[in-house]
C-alpha cells in the first residue's frame, strides 16, 4: 500500500547505495524488522546524514512505495552518542544490533526485543554495570524472548546465587533487567550459560563477536 507511515525505531545497519544514499535496516515497535532507502543521505547538510547511523533510536517517517520503503523524515531522541565515545561499549552494542538483525523479522510483533535492545545499550553507559554482564543478560533475555532459552543447564555444579540470578533474567520484565549486579564467580558462571546457549541455538557467526572477545 503506497503513501506515508510513521514509525518507531532503532538503525541497526546502515550501507552506502550509490554515491550519497543509503540503505538502512530499521527494528520497528509496529512493523517488526523493515529495510528502507535513505536518499540523498550522505549528501552534505542533508537532515538525514546523523539519523540513518546505527545506534539512532526515534521516529521516522516512512514513504511505502510499491517495492520499498523510503525514509523522508526522522526526529531522533537517542543517539547513544555515549558509546560512540566508548571503543569497548560501542563493540559490545554493535554485537547486540546484529543479535537483533538475526533474530527479527519483518511484520513480526518484535516490541520485546525493540525494548531489550534499547535498554540493553543504555546498560552498557552505566558504568557502575560490567559490560560482560550486560552482554550475558542481553543473550539470555534475547532467547527467551524468542522461546529458545532452556533453562539451567543439567549438568555443572552452579553457585545457588547463579541460579537465582539466571531464574531473574528469565523472569523479570525488561524494564527491571539490569537492576542487580553479582560476584565474579557467579558473572563467569552466567556468562558460560549464555555463551554455551548462544553456540547452540545462534547458527551463526557474529563479526563483532570476534573484537569482542578479544577485548
Amino acid at each position: 500500500m503506497q503513501g506515508y507511515t510513521q514509525i518507531t525505531g532503532m538503525i541497526l545497519k546502515a550501507e552506502p547505495i550509490g554515491e550519497y544514499d543509503r540503505r538502512v535496516v530499521i527494528l520497528t515497535k509496529e512493523m517488526g524488522k523493515i529495510s528502507a532507502f535513505a536518499r540523498g543521505a550522505r549528501r552534505q547538510g542533508s537532515q538525514l546524514m546523523a539519523a540513518t547511523n546505527p545506534f539512532c533510536f526515534g521516529e521516522f517517517k516512512l514513504y511505502a512505495g510499491r517495492n520499498s520503503y523510503s525514509v523522508s523524515e526522522a526526529s531522533i531522541s537517542n543517539y547513544f552518542e555515549g558509546l560512540r565515545e566508548d571503543f569497548e561499549g560501542a563493540c559490545y552494542g554493535m554485537f547486540f544490533l546484529e543479535v537483533m538483525d538475526y533474530y527479527t523479522r519483518e511484520n513480526n510483533d518484535e516490541k520485546e526485543m525493540l525494548k531489550l535492545l534499547y535498554q540493553s545499550l543504555r546498560a552498557l553507559m552505566h558504568k557502575s554495570l560490567p559490560d560482560r554482564l550486560v552482554r550475558a543478560v542481553f543473550e539470555i533475555k534475547a532467547m527467551v524472548l524468542n522461546g529458545e532459552f532452556p533453562g539451567m543447564p543439567e549438568s555443572g555444579e552452579w553457585d545457588d546465587s547463579t541460579k537465582y540470578a539466571v531464574s531473574y533474567i528469565v523472569d523479570s520484565s525488561v524494564e527491571k533487567l539490569y537492576t542487580f549486579t553479582v560476584t565474579d564467580k557467579v558473572l563467569r558462571e552466567i556468562r558460560q550459560i549464555a555463551d554455551d546457549y548462544r553456540v547452540r541455538y545462534l547458527d551463526r557467526e557474529f563479526k563483532s563477536l570476534e573484537i569482542v572477545d578479544n577485548l
